[in-house]
């Protein structure tokens, strides 16, 4: 079993506790201000309207980009690495994903809709789904375009040269999919427009556990060679808590 003790660990007094936490508190504060700038700056970001067609395939049958909306005048979309062929969901869309369920009903009490879309056929989306327990919609691009036009799916060519274009540049891919999340917005119009979207460690924020982790005194602990490698699909981890 791993030492869960800590070795020489700085223990001062309650007084010089206090003083260490107060200074340590002004950079906080320095960083929700930051955070509140750049959250301004996001809404602020211009819009492009989406002319394409796309269709996807959901319980109720064939859905629009539009359809996910569900009556409400804004969308998040979570790019779910999860294609074709593949025997089950990605580990780190899971991770990101057992969040959603909680805060739906919060999140539309804003106007807000929020949908899943993989590549895979919509019969092995349900059953991953139906096996992780969530409810969240998720619906099936599965012949479309949608995919590569947000960049979240990749050639048999581009998986073997290692790059592609993601997260707004050429990067370093590592497989045929990626994650990802875009965010919508219906127009005056009635024409739907894409107003953001964010990759790789802009998915982050999504992940509520993470936030628990990075207030511990070992913190997020990972390998940063591969940073999720100790995450599990939530019923595959042992009793004993997986680290490193």
């Amino acid at each position: 079993m791993k030492n869960h003790s800590f070795e020489n660990p700085t223990v001062v007094s309650q007084e010089k506790w206090l003083a260490a936490r107060r200074e340590f508190l002004r950079e906080e504060k320095e960083f929700s201000k930051l955070r509140d700038r750049l959250a301004a700056r996001r809404r602020e970001l211009p819009w492009v309207k989406i002319d394409k067609p796309y269709l996807f395939e959901s319980p109720n049958g064939r859905v629009t980009l539009a359809d996910l909306f569900e009556g409400r005048g804004q969308l998040i979309v979570y790019h779910f690495m999860l294609a074709p062929g593949w025997e089950e969901g990605c580990r780190g869309c899971s991770f990101v994903s057992d969040h959603f369920d909680g805060a739906l009903p919060h999140v539309h009490a804003r106007d807000i809709s929020f949908s899943a879309v993989s590549l895979a056929p919509l019969t092995d989306i349900e059953a991953f789904k139906a096996r992780m327990g969530w409810k969240f919609n998720w619906v099936s691009s599965h012949g479309t375009d949608f995919n590569d036009d947000f960049e979240v799916s990749f050639t048999p060519e581009e998986v073997e040269a290692g790059k592609a274009n993601y997260n707004f540049g050429v990067n370093d891919i590592g497989m045929e999919e990626m994650p990802g999340l875009s965010v919508f917005a219906r127009g005056a119009d009635g024409a739907v427009y894409r107003t953001y979207s964010t990759y790789s460690r802009g998915l982050d924020l999504l992940i509520g556990a993470y936030n628990l982790i990075d207030l511990v005194p070992k913190g997020r602990d990972e390998d940063p060679e591969a940073r999720m490698k100790w995450v599990r699909h939530h019923d595959n981890y042992d009793h004993v808590a997986v680290a490193g």
